[in-house]
């Protein structure tokens, strides 16, 4: 492994720490939105937090020099050449309810393109990982890192979609997204950043997301890239990391899906 790689698994291994040590406990659960009962919930708990602080102490330990955008404590040195973009725990609502397709996603932007990644996911023990050139599978069913490849899925009717939940769309986003719900053979729902690796890995062949951040994303574009897809927003342009709008995400497993999404899409 090259000296990035083998610090993002470094990373995985002290957060991994922090976040095992509350899946399935039942730990305190804070609503970022603090809203009224009834309104928006969006959880964070004591595992997110403290994974955050563990990587963020890493990196700054190690690349005083570098940048850190998270998703829990905020910016720093953004200007940086190199960044690295942290969801400590990306599906926590999968977090707090038990399910083991949450991750930990870490990133490496480089002048503002994602070029390093990295999704662990502890419980499980599988990380799927960009080195810069390659994507690769490390957890069980192999001895050594495997590299991995998206599947060429020509047509979407022969297509498998995974999205996080069709609620995750405004009103005037629905539309869009059922037309390409109602042209796959199937859809299934609720595996946050677990879907993207199944992308990469060939399991499954469009992922069509919005309403993400920049930690959401980044460690997966590399990861699906590397291996062979597309990651672009709905309208087929690179996804811009520091503007990233309304976070409209659709990752293809191959050109053909790709163009076939974009079409349905913007109808």
């Amino acid at each position: 492994m090259n000296q990035l790689t083998s610090f993002m698994h470094q990373l995985c291994d002290a957060a991994q720490v922090e976040t095992l040590s509350k899946f399935r406990t039942n730990s305190t659960i804070d609503n970022k939105l603090d809203l009224e009962p009834g309104g928006s919930f969006d959880p964070v708990t004591e595992g997110d937090k403290n994974a955050e602080k563990v990587i963020r102490a890493l990196i700054n330990k190690k690349f005083p020099e570098h940048g850190i955008l998270g998703e829990e404590f905020g910016d720093e040195n953004l200007d940086a050449e190199k960044v690295w973009i942290i969801d400590p725990i990306d599906g926590t609502r999968a977090f707090i309810s038990g399910i083991p397709v949450w991750g930990t996603l870490i990133g490496l932007a480089v002048n503002g393109t994602a070029e390093y990644g990295i999704m662990h996911q502890p419980f499980t023990g599988e990380r799927y990982y960009s080195d810069g050139n390659t994507s690769w599978y490390l957890g069980p069913g192999v001895n050594a890192p495997a590299p991995i490849k998206t599947r060429k899925c020509l047509s979407m009717s022969d297509a498998v979609l995974l999205t996080t939940s069709p609620k995750i769309f405004a009103p005037d986003e629905d539309p869009a997204y059922e037309r390409v719900e109602n042209a796959v053979k199937l859809a299934r729902y609720g595996c946050d950043c677990y879907a993207y690796c199944m992308l990469a890995a060939g399991q499954v062949d469009l992922v069509v997301e919005a309403g993400l951040n920049a930690y959401d994303i980044a460690a997966l574009i590399p990861i699906i890239i590397d291996a062979g897809g597309f990651v672009t927003d709905w309208q087929g342009k690179p996804v811009n990391l520091m503007d990233i709008g309304k976070g409209q995400i659709l990752a293809a497993g191959s050109a053909e899906i790709h163009q076939q999404a974009i079409a349905l899409l913007n109808r």
